[in-house]
């Protein structure tokens, strides 16, 4: 299990965009599985239909690339503090089966498809309850900085 301060040290994103509040399970090099708690309280709901709040599907892929980071870095054991980081290279095959809204546990699971010459490849799920809310490939790149 990592809490927030942990998540912290392997993701260069803070407030209001770190998006994992928690890691559940994580198998080095295999999979990781992890939360965000999502509150009416975020500054995306200001906007983002307010009379209707719904957590945006790029918020949703984001918080897949988040912890699909972690897992490359933990694998890797690297930390940006090493000079080291994780981007967003890309999303595949993105597909949104049900809306997010305040109150929800947005449950995410992210498993290494591949990894060469420093670009991975997840197959990543985002669930509520077990229902389904968006799955996609997600392509991230270690980069040093």
């Amino acid at each position: 299990m990592m809490d927030v301060n942990e998540i912290k040290r392997y993701l260069p994103h803070r407030y209001p965009f770190l998006l994992v509040d928690r890691v559940v399970d994580l198998v080095l090099g295999e999979s990781i599985q992890a939360y965000k708690n999502v509150s009416v309280n975020e500054d995306v709901f200001s906007g983002h239909f307010p009379q209707a709040p719904i957590f945006p599907g790029v918020m949703i892929v984001e918080a897949l690339a988040q912890v699909s980071g972690i897992l490359g870095f933990k694998t890797m054991d690297k930390t940006p503090a090493d000079g080291s980081i994780y981007l967003f290279a890309g999303a595949d095959n993105v597909r949104f089966r049900r809306q997010v809204v305040p109150g929800d546990r947005l449950d995410l699971r992210s498993k290494v498809i591949s990894n060469r010459r420093g670009i991975w490849k997840f197959e990543c799920e985002a669930s509520v309850e077990g229902d389904l809310a968006c799955a996609c490939t997600i392509l991230c790149a270690d980069r040093a900085v």
